[in-house]
């Protein structure tokens, strides 16, 4: 059980990264990652939906979803987005610089695609309550990784000596996949 729970965290915050090997919230990794404070920051609060939103698709599924199975993205999307309301607020509330940082992204964590596949795919999978959170804290925790690598390097780029050209949208794609092809290479390292 201990092993299955930490293959599941691993993978999905190494092998199955959302954003660097499934492609998914990269709205949020080109967007929030100029300084890693922030990107830290919005790792934290992703992190923070996803565990509410693992816990709340397995409720959906186990006591809801089952009887009107076609209701299933419908339900997972209000879920999604009272969550992510209740974090703003919450970040609002607690600290007004923060919320002012994340801008725009905040609120678009409802319409962060890693959020919902996370959902679909616990679905899919037919994890249980348990499984589901470890999922959900690996798929957060790779977030945050994959949110704080890029921040640093952008960071590093922005501060260095470099040429005028090297510090644009341009260049951040170019690293962005570098660092993409970096995570699929922990798929060889765990295949069978």
């Amino acid at each position: 059980m201990l092993k299955d729970l930490s293959w599941i965290l691993v993978s999905a915050a190494l092998v199955n990264n959302f954003t660097l090997t499934l492609f998914l919230g990269l709205c949020s990794f080109l967007g929030v990652t100029g300084k890693v404070s922030t990107a830290l920051r919005m790792g934290a609060a992703d992190t923070f939906v996803l565990v509410l939103t693992s816990v709340a698709a397995w409720f959906l599924n186990r006591f809801v979803l089952g009887y009107a199975p076609y209701l299933r993205i419908i339900a997972f999307i209000v879920v999604i987005a009272a969550l992510v309301q209740i974090v703003e607020m919450f970040v609002k509330k607690v600290s007004p610089t923060l919320f002012r940082e994340l801008g725009i992204y905040l609120p678009l964590i409802t319409t962060n695609c890693a959020i919902l596949g996370l959902a679909l795919f616990q679905t899919n999978r037919g994890y249980n309550f348990i499984q589901g959170v470890a999922f959900a804290l690996g798929a957060g925790l790779g977030l945050t990784l994959a949110l704080t690598l890029m921040g640093s390097i952008r960071e590093r780029v922005e501060l260095s000596d470099s040429p005028i050209f090297a510090r644009s949208m341009g260049i951040v794609l170019i690293i962005a996949g570098c660092i993409s092809l970096a995570f699929m290479g922990f798929g060889g390292l765990f295949s069978s």
